[in-house]
């Protein structure tokens, strides 16, 4: 693996907060002095770039058919010549800056047949790394600190292939008994990618999410997951804010804020302390 540190959002579930919590742990990130790329594999939705207000433009630059190259295309079997002829202009091209700090690819329609694409290649090792080939060809010569993938809500070929190019997972889950079952069949199933292709998948960050602590099982799920993850949990939970949807919607992160409230205050903090938490384990350091 490479000197710049990898990870992935993920849990075979939507809604539970991947794309906000990437957005979030981004700007953390960010804040604690890395460098940091977001790469967005969820869906044609954009909803990474919409955390950041840069969607809009992209989008418009899709239906002119000017965002090319995109994501998608860093997984075709031509990239390799694309990006030779493109030169400097093909990594450009695909990198969204933010007024936040980190970098951003943004999602694409492409991603839509995308998993059916990669479904028609033969050799299992082929099909699942070829994003970590863009990832050690490409975009770690560019210097990020920091690589963080935000991954469909299933199981498929385009997640494996996040799992395979990052080997650590972030997975944030609402306090119940769903998400409780959702994170422990998440961990048998790196268990058993990891035995089927010899690579080493390690859960790296549990991350509490939306968490009303006004409720007595919240509380209960809340140590639950404390006792089960000892070593992957994050410091502090993230508490509910309507703060974090409403600037969502406004295309900023809690960090942007400038008079947050007591949540979002709460918030921003509980995701420095995963930011610093998700280095330790990834063998990174805080540079700022």
């Amino acid at each position: 693996m490479s000197e710049t540190l990898r990870a992935a959002a993920f849990l075979d579930k939507g809604g539970t907060g991947k794309t906000t919590t990437v957005a979030h742990l981004g700007v953390a990130l960010e804040e604690l002095g890395n460098e940091v790329l977001l790469i967005d594999l969820a869906g044609k939705q954009g909803d990474l770039a919409k955390h950041f207000g840069v969607w809009g433009d992209y989008q418009a630059r899709i239906e002119a058919d000017e965002a090319w190259p995109n994501i998608s295309t860093v997984f075709d079997d031509a990239w390799g010549t694309i990006a030779e002829k493109l030169g400097d202009d093909a990594l450009a091209d695909l990198v969204v800056s933010t007024d936040e700090g980190p970098n951003l690819i943004p999602a694409h329609p492409g991603l839509d047949t995308l998993d059916a694409e990669l479904g028609n290649i033969d050799d299992a090792r082929e099909r699942y790394s070829r994003l970590e080939q863009f990832l050690d060809e490409y975009v770690d010569p560019l210097g990020y600190d920091v690589v963080l993938v935000d991954l469909p809500g299933m199981t498929n070929n385009v997640t494996y292939n996040g799992l395979w190019a990052t080997r650590h997972v972030i997975t944030p889950v609402e306090m119940g008994p769903f998400e409780a079952e959702q994170a422990d069949a998440l961990r048998r199933d790196l268990d058993k990618i990891a035995e089927n292709f010899a690579i080493d998948i390690e859960l790296a960050l549990v991350l509490p999410n939306k968490v009303d602590t006004r409720t007595k099982l919240a509380e209960e799920y809340l140590e639950a997951f404390e006792t089960e993850y000892p070593d992957a949990v994050a410091p502090d939970y993230v508490p509910y804010s309507q703060d974090i949807r409403n600037a969502a919607e406004h295309g900023i992160t809690a960090f942007a804020l400038e008079e947050p409230s007591t949540t979002a205050r709460r918030a921003r903090e509980a995701y420095l302390d995963a930011a610093e938490t998700l280095l330790a384990c990834l063998g990174g350091e805080q540079h700022g």
